[in-house]
């Protein structure tokens, strides 16, 4: 059975930095895409960052030199490194994986940027 945890949400001030955590069962990172993506209230789920499974990255440019993704295949855990943070980064972050024609999410974890 795939899950999904995430973990590492909070509140920040504008400029600092979080680093996001997401632990996976039932999925071989190796052999998985995985993803990042965010929600605010009243706005469709944005993707902010990919990582293949070959580990290469990508980033929209609303993230692109601030956000960092990796992954620890033994420990089964993908990250979101997140520095230099800004108001407009609050939201719910998601990690994502698709396999086989099904999507599978996390329940979220909630980063407040404000001071």
């Amino acid at each position: 059975q795939v899950r999904l945890v995430e973990s590492g949400g909070g509140l920040v001030q504008p400029g600092g930095s979080l680093r996001l955590a997401c632990r996976t069962a039932g999925i071989n990172l190796s052999i998985h895409n995985m993803q990042w993506h965010r929600q605010t209230p009243g706005k469709e789920r944005e993707l902010v960052a990919v990582v293949s499974r070959e580990g290469i990255t990508n980033y929209p440019d609303s993230v692109k030199g601030r956000f960092t993704i990796s992954k620890d295949n033994p420990r089964k855990t993908l990250y979101l490194q997140m520095n230099n943070l800004k108001p407009e980064d609050t939201a719910v972050y998601y990690c994502y994986t698709e396999w086989r024609g099904r999507d599978f999410w996390g329940q979220g974890t909630q980063v407040t940027v404000s001071s």
